[in-house]
This record gives C-alpha cells, structure tokens and sequence, in this order.
C-alpha cells in the first residue's frame, strides 16, 4: 500500500486529481433507523469515515472494505454500487492535494474489539443527521445527511448489545 500512496502523491505533486475509496458503515438501531460510524482521523482528530488508496488487484468496494476493518474495527458486507463520491484537499509535505473518493456502504455484521488502528482512533455510531454536523467535508456532510437504508441491507442482529 505505501507504493500506492507513493505513486499518488507523485500524481498530486504534478497537478493531477489523485483518487481514494472510502466506506461508511451502517448498521440498523433497535427503531430500524440507520447509524453510521465514524473515526477520527490519526493526526487532526476530526471525524471522518474510513478512506484509503486503490488496491492493487483489489476492486473498490473490497478496499472500502479492508479499510473500514483497519481503521474503524467493523466487518460487514460492502453493497455493490457507490453511494458516491466526495472530494477533499490532502495536505502533504510542501501543499495540498484535490483527491476524489468514491464512496460504498458497509453493511455492519461485527464489531470488533481489537484491531488494528484502535489505540490511534476514536469511533462513534451517530445518527445520520449528527455524523453529518461533525464531518468538514462539505460534500460528505451531505452524502452522510441524505443517507437512506438500502433495500439490500441486512438486519442487525447485533443491535440490543451496547456498542
């Protein structure tokens, strides 16, 4: 994944737009509304959903996927279409860089304990609506606010166990 992200800010450091996929996931409450789960960023602590780079062999909805497992503890069923795109300004070392993402839902099943960020990351399970009011990104914001429970969206066995 480094030479990934190495091979992006190359991109970015000549002009170009660089690209990242991200995942949101959701699960339903005990009312049948949707909950979304955000992170905090490892440096600024902002809240944001988990987002990484393009994997090599690897489609966007699985790395969404392997991201969400990493950053935020959560396993599930990414569904197959984006829900949509955003786009953001990276800061780098010497000045910033335009970075589209492409979005996908995750559909929660398991909630892990451990993984492998949570000693540099917080995670929140927010209304739609909240999630939406602590996010900077304006375009996220909004794609977060409008979410809606797709048809396809298993049930949450897991919603009665405190989170």
């Amino acid at each position: 994944m480094a030479a990934t992200k190495k091979k992006a800010v190359r991109k970015a450091l000549k002009g170009e737009r660089i690209r990242q996929v991200a995942a949101i996931p959701f699960r339903l409450n005990a009312k049948g509304d949707i909950e979304v789960m955000l992170v905090t960023s490892r440096t600024t602590r902002r809240f944001i959903v988990p987002k990484g780079w393009p994997m090599k062999g690897k489609s966007g909805r699985k790395a969404a996927m392997i991201e969400a497992q990493e950053e935020a503890g959560v396993l599930g069923k990414t569904l197959k279409d984006p829900a949509g795109t955003y786009t953001y300004w990276k800061r780098l070392s010497t000045r910033f860089a335009r970075v589209d993402v492409v979005v996908y839902m995750l559909a929660v099943t398991e909630e892990l304990a451990n993984w492998q960020e949570a000693k540099r990351r917080q995670r929140a399970w927010l209304a739609p609506a909240d999630a939406a009011l602590l996010i900077d990104e304006p375009d996220l914001s909004t794609l977060v606010r409008t979410l809606c429970v797709p048809e396809a969206a298993p049930a949450d066995e897991s919603r009665d166990q405190p989170a």
